[in-house]
């Protein structure tokens, strides 16, 4: 459900004999949460840095859901790390048994100037993609 979403129990306040009763109505106020930021139905979440060894050549990460699951989020060496797309964010009102998107972010941690020598760049260069 939505921040400020109003559920209505129609009848079910005070009841006194020869009085009708009045309505419950209860407003929802949702809380931020400290790892994720919720939009509709889908979560995003910004993961720790990753360093630019791992975005190249693979790594594993557990992270924890908004259920208290460990997932770990996997990427396989020679693959370019992408923003994760999985069936883990919020409950869908209505249709208990579908959840929004649980979307990871990464920020890559590229290496500081000078990090190579220019003969060591030059190899590296060999290894990557061509330049377009």
């Amino acid at each position: 459900m939505k921040d400020g979403k109003k559920i209505t129990f129609h009848g079910e306040g005070d009841q006194e004999p020869g009085l009708k009763p009045a309505d419950i109505i209860i407003v929802l106020d949702q809380k931020d949460y400290a790892i994720f930021t919720q939009r509709g139905e889908d979560l995003f979440m910004c993961m720790e840095d990753i360093e630019l060894v791992e975005a190249l050549c693979g790594f594993q990460k557990p992270i924890s859901t908004l259920h208290n699951r460990t997932i770990v989020i996997t990427s396989h060496p020679g693959q370019t790390v992408k923003h994760e797309n999985i069936n883990e964010g919020m409950p869908i009102y209505h249709r208990p048994c579908e959840k929004g998107r649980l979307i990871t972010e990464f920020n890559v941690n590229f290496p500081e100037n000078g990090f190579l020598s220019p003969d060591k760049l030059s190899l590296l260069e060999k290894f990557l993609p061509e330049r377009k």
